[in-house]
This record gives C-alpha cells, sequence and structure tokens, in this order.
C-alpha cells in the first residue's frame, strides 16, 4: 500500500506536469498543499465519483483557485469523469480543465473561483444552506441533510475584504459544519507576504467565534489527521485549521520561493523534483497501485447507498416532506406557482395602486413567499428600506437555522457571493438587497452569478437621482448599463406595480441565470394595460400605449421615466403627432425575442425615437440609433430634493416634448 506521501507525491508529479505542458499556470500551491489535500480526499471527505452531484455529498471548495491542478488532480484520481488526457489539456481552448475551476465545465467542480476570498464566501453559503436544510427536513435518527463544507484558502484570499465579511457572519451564525485549511506559506506573487500581510490570522479568526488550531504541519499527515477530528468534533463553531506549508514542495531549488508560484517549474527543475520527490516516472504516468490507493469509486458508492436507505425510510414514515424535498434539490417550483402568480399579477393589475415599486415588491412577496418555502431572503442592513422583509419572513440565528431570512449586516459584497454559495449548494432560492449604488461593492459577485449561471435574485432600491437629498454619493447613474452589459444576468426595472410583480415572477422562474430587480423609492403611477399587454410584459419589452397607423414617434423608457413618457404622449397627441410608448423593463429579455416580435414593438421604419431614464445615456443609442436622442444622466447627481433634480436634468414633459418636436 502507498504511504501517504507516495499518494500526495502523485498530485505534486500531475500539477507540476500539466502546468509545464500548457507552459502556463501555478504549480506551487497544489505542491506545497498535496499532503492537506490527499489526507482529507483520502480519508474523510464524503463524496461519489460516481455521482458527483449527490445531494448529501461534503462540499469541497478550492478558494485559491489559481491552483486548479490541485484539484484536477483530486478529481482525476479519485475516479472521476475526468481523464489523462483532460489533464494534459490543461488550460487549453474547451479543454474541461479551464485555468481556474469553473462550475459547470468539470464533474466535481461545485463553484468557480478565481478572484480570491469568493471561494472562502460560497463555501459559507454552502454551510449555511446545509444547517437550514437540515433544521427544515431532519427528523430524530433520520438526518438526511447532514455534511461538511471545506475550504482551502491562501493568504490572498484573506487579504480580500470579503474574507472578513464572511467569516464574521459564519462566527455569528456558528456554522460548526464549516472547516478551512489555511495554507500559510508566507509566499504570494511579489513575494514574502511579511512585508504586506502581518496580521495575526489565527487571533482575527478566534475573534470572529472560530474554532483556530494552530501550528499544523501541512506535511505531517497525521497531524492534518488530528487535526481534522478535532475540527469535526467542533459542532457549534467554524474551524480554521492553519497548516504551515512550503510552496512548491519537492522542488530543489524553487520550493518556498514566489518563482514557482504562477510560473512552470521548467524541464530541468521538474526532473530535480522527480528526484527529490523519489518519483521516477515518466510525466502523466501514474503506477497502478497508487491510482489503486486514490480510487474513491466503491467507498463513494457505499456511501451513498447508505444514506440512500435512511432516505427510503425517511420519505416511508414522511412521503410529503420527502416529496417536497425531491423537488426543491431538484430546482422544480411548485406546480401552482405560475397559475398563482398570473392571479396575483391580475389582481395587482385591477387595484391600480400608485406606490413605490420597492413597496411593489414587498407586496409581490407577500403573495409569493407563502408559495415558495425555498425562498430566502435577505438584506444587507437595509430591511426597512429595502422592504424585503414579508409577513411570513423569520429571522435565522445562531441556534435557531428554522427561518428563511438572513440579516447579512453591511456587506454587500459578502451577502451576495454567499448567495451564489446558497444557489450552488440547492435547495433554495436566495434574494438579497441593497441600494442600487452599493451594487458597486458586490459588483464582482454579480458578475460570478452570472458566469455560473445561478438563480440568485438581486434586489436593488433607491434606483435613480429620484433618491434626492441624499446626493451623489448614493445615487446610481452607470450602475443599470454595467449590469445590463452583464451577460446571463437579465435586469429588470418596473414601471408600477404590475411590471414589478411580473418581474418577481420571471426572476423565480428562470433556471438559467441570476436576475436583478431595480426598484424606485418615490411613488409610480399605475398604468392602464389589457391583458395582452401583461403578457407581454414577460416579452422585456412591449407597447404599452400606441397610435392608429404608423407612429412618427417611439418614446422607449423604463421605470419612473415611463409616466414622463406617457404625458408627453397626451400631449404630443393633442398636438397632432402619432406616438407610440414602449415600456422596456428588461433589455436583455426584450433582446432575445425573435425579430418579428421585436419589430412590431420597435419598427425599423420610425427612426425617430427618443429614450428616457434617469440614467446614463450611453446604453441606449443601441435602441435610438444615431438618428434618435436619449434623455438620460451623462453627470453624477446632486443633493436636492427629487422633484427639483429632475427639473434640473431635463425630465420634465416640456423638455420631453421639446426634444421630440426637435426630432421630427
Amino acid at each position: 500500500m502507498p504511504s501517504h506521501r507516495e499518494c500526495a507525491n502523485a498530485i505534486r508529479a500531475l500539477s507540476m506536469d500539466a502546468v509545464q505542458k500548457a507552459n502556463s499556470g501555478h504549480p506551487g500551491a497544489p505542491m506545497g498543499m498535496a499532503d492537506i489535500a490527499e489526507v482529507l480526499w483520502r480519508g474523510v471527505l464524503k463524496h461519489n465519483p460516481l455521482n458527483p452531484n449527490w445531494v448529501n455529498r461534503d462540499r469541497f471548495v478550492l478558494s485559491n483557485g489559481h491552483g486548479s491542478m490541485l484539484l484536477y488532480s483530486l478529481l482525476h484520481l479519485s475516479g472521476y469523469d475526468l481523464s489523462i488526457n483532460d489533464l494534459k489539456n490543461f488550460r487549453q481552448f474547451q479543454s474541461r480543465t479551464p485555468g481556474h475551476p469553473e462550475f459547470g465545465y468539470t464533474a466535481g467542480v461545485e463553484t468557480t473561483t478565481g478572484p480570491l476570498g469568493q471561494g472562502l464566501a460560497n463555501a459559507v453559503g454552502m454551510a449555511i444552506a446545509e444547517k437550514i436544510l437540515a433544521d427544515q427536513f431532519n427528523k430524530p435518527d433520520l438526518p438526511i441533510v447532514d455534511h461538511n463544507t471545506y475550504v482551502f484558502l491562501g493568504d490572498g484570499c484573506l487579504m480580500e475584504g470579503i474574507s472578513h465579511e464572511v467569516s464574521s457572519l459564519a462566527g455569528t451564525l456558528k456554522l460548526g459544519k464549516l472547516i478551512a485549511f489555511y495554507d500559510d506559506n508566507g509566499i504570494s506573487i511579489d513575494g514574502e507576504v511579511e512585508g504586506w500581510f502581518t496580521d495575526d490570522t489565527p487571533l482575527r479568526f478566534e475573534s470572529y467565534g472560530w474554532q483556530v488550531i494552530r501550528n499544523v504541519n501541512g506535511h505531517d499527515a497525521e497531524e492534518i489527521k488530528t487535526a481534522l477530528e478535532t475540527a469535526k468534533n467542533e459542532t457549534t463553531k467554524p474551524t480554521l485549521i492553519c497548516c504551515k506549508t512550503i510552496i512548491g514542495f519537492g522542488s530543489p531549488n524553487k520550493q518556498g520561493k514566489e518563482s514557482c508560484h504562477g510560473a512552470p517549474l521548467g524541464n530541468e527543475e521538474i526532473a530535480a523534483a522527480r528526484a527529490a520527490l523519489n518519483w521516477p516516472h515518466e510525466p502523466f504516468d501514474i503506477p497502478h497501485d497508487i491510482y489503486a490507493a486514490w480510487d474513491h469509486k466503491q467507498a463513494g458508492t457505499a456511501a451513498e447507498k447508505e444514506w440512500f436507505t435512511i432516505f427510503i425510510e425517511y420519505k416511508n414514515k414522511f412521503p410529503e416532506l420527502a416529496e417536497e424535498f425531491d423537488r426543491r434539490i431538484h430546482h422544480e417550483l411548485p406546480e401552482n406557482f405560475p397559475a398563482q402568480a398570473d392571479q396575483y399579477i391580475n389582481e395587482i393589475n385591477a387595484k391600480a395602486e400608485t406606490i413605490a415599486s420597492r413597496k411593489a415588491s414587498q407586496n409581490a412577496l407577500n403573495a409569493y413567499g407563502p408559495l415558495l418555502p425555498e425562498l430566502l431572503g435577505g438584506s444587507a442592513d437595509l430591511a426597512g428600506s429595502n422592504l424585503t422583509l414579508w409577513k411570513g419572513c423569520k429571522g435565522i440565528g445562531p441556534n435557531d437555522a428554522s427561518g428563511n431570512y438572513l440579516f447579512y449586516g453591511v456587506r454587500e459584497f459578502g451577502m451576495s457571493a454567499i448567495m451564489n454559495g446558497i444557489a450552488l449548494h440547492g435547495g433554495f432560492i436566495p434574494y438579497g438587497a441593497t441600494f442600487l449604488i452599493f451594487m458597486e461593492y458586490a459588483r464582482n459577485a454579480v458578475r460570478m452569478s452570472a458566469l455560473m449561471k445561478q438563480r440568485v435574485i438581486y434586489v436593488f432600491t433607491h434606483d435613480s437621482i429620484g433618491l434626492g437629498e441624499d446626493g451623489p454619493t448614493h445615487q446610481p447613474v452607470e450602475q443599470l448599463a454595467s449590469l445590463r452589459l452583464t451577460p446571463n444576468l437579465d435586469t429588470w426595472r418596473p414601471c408600477d406595480a404590475v411590471e414589478s410583480a411580473v418581474a418577481w415572477k420571471f426572476a423565480i422562474a428562470r433556471e438559467d441565470g441570476p436576475s436583478a430587480l431595480i426598484f424606485s423609492r418615490q411613488n409610480l403611477q399605475h398604468q392602464l394595460r389589457t391583458p395582452e399587454q401583461i403578457t407581454n410584459i414577460e416579452k422585456g419589452a412591449y407597447i404599452l400605449k400606441d397610435c392608429a397607423g404608423k407612429p412618427d414617434l417611439i418614446f422607449i423608457a423604463t421605470g419612473s421615466e415611463i409616466d414622463l413618457a406617457m404625458q408627453a404622449y397626451e400631449e404630443l397627441t393633442v398636438q397632432g403627432t402619432k406616438v407610440r410608448v414602449v415600456s422596456m423593463p428588461s433589455t436583455t429579455v426584450f433582446d432575445r425575442q425573435d425579430i418579428a416580435y421585436k419589430e412590431s414593438v420597435l419598427p425599423s421604419d420610425v427612426t425617430a425615437r427618443v429614450a428616457i431614464e434617469a440614467a446614463h445615456i450611453d446604453f441606449w443609442y443601441k435602441y435610438v440609433g444615431l438618428n434618435g436622442r436619449v434623455i438620460g444622466m451623462s453627470s453624477f447627481g446632486e443633493s436636492a430634493p427629487a422633484p427639483a433634480l429632475f427639473k434640473e436634468f431635463g425630465f420634465t414633459v416640456e423638455n420631453v416634448v421639446a426634444i421630440a418636436k426637435e426630432l421630427i
């Protein structure tokens, strides 16, 4: 039977060989963390290579994602569907071994990691999801949800501010099944980190409420085993295992130096490393006994079979709960949701309320929330302003995970990345809120939601200069364009309560990506619609008001500016101008419609077009063309009451009518 070190050396060899063949990559972290990974994956991690999506598997996250060959080596050696040829194709176009782990490319990769610190945040989200799901479904002696979340992280992850946000919350929530390994090798790209990172990391995490296991030799299998046992025995605190390691371990001339962090070792140094590690095998050649020692297919199948036996008993005793559990982990909505949502939308249309769209959003949550036990809400310390609390909300705390709402505190970035982890874990549809301007703090996590195509719902309120007196630091201008330009992300800016309810329905039902719902602080006028118009809201844009025959001019608007367009429509119509008003709550959804529908809304032979939105003007030229005009923002806002600001920046009926006349 091969030793721990021999099995770990297989990781080192595969990692340095793949990086060398690609002439690109990071061999240092995989070689330094190989001993830790070997102990975890061969002796502790609960997983099944033949079913990477087994619901009760342990989750493993490589937060220091640049060390991706560590993860690919682990997956290949353990028996996942990742061949030696896949490893030889490391970092090549359309390979299953991209430069950083990418969710959806490779079986066994739980999340996309690359931007440092977000893997840790995702892991916190996964641990939160496990804790809540266990509270909702487990019964005495029938723990159908019972698994750990393990995360590897490095100095870079801990330097990033997001690590503070999420680790602080993890300690507060007492996530006892979260276990993190800190690869304390003292090296980053620029060299020895003591010049810029001298934090007392163990003390820092103890202050968060974590169990900290200090000074573990990251190259001693027995010390690592003991630390893991201690970590698993602590059920009321997350654990940080601080492992002292040598980056590039086994490379005689480069280990312990930044030169092995992000560049191939070179053929000569690899030969020297083979000799130092007593690894005489050719590149990508793994002996049969090493493969046999690593193969986890039989053990993984047995573990899943044991769990399934428990689930069968659970299903016999609690058939309705088992059916609900199955529905949720398979990302299926209740059968009656679409019909009940449509009924609510029609009721709202008949009610014809003039309210702020943030209030309309809360009303929609009150309607949809009771239908969706998987809805898991939250806000970054702005619940009273974002209006994300609905009547059935119950907060989740350290000693009671039976609720459906997370108070994230002032942690916009952490909240968003945690929601990604919750969505990836499964069983929930997370939504979280802040002011639209503070999307900037969360921006990269929003991008990662889109990159991974996760059903995460972002609620962004206080959507324009209409915020008023808080001034330009709080008034979003360029944020809508940024969101709309993000691939896979659907952004909705509703103009009233009806469009708000439709936006929520669409976001909840969407399975292939995140949604950003943009809501106003100020009241918005209800718009009259036919049933056909209500149906067409889900197409992203539709004709809200039309004229007889071909229009002379088309107004395109969203949100609070729709009513401005409608008032200008009335004035121009009285003067004999044929005008069409198009409401475009979601540009991306509209762009996905077929050519015939888009032409019916925005006929190409009508070039006189005016877009109106209290956001940056540049985005709208794709719809109005070079001959059109955009009434919007090209500067930051100011601090003043909203009516004064709208007048100052040209959002008045008089200005809209004047520009329309100039255009015609």
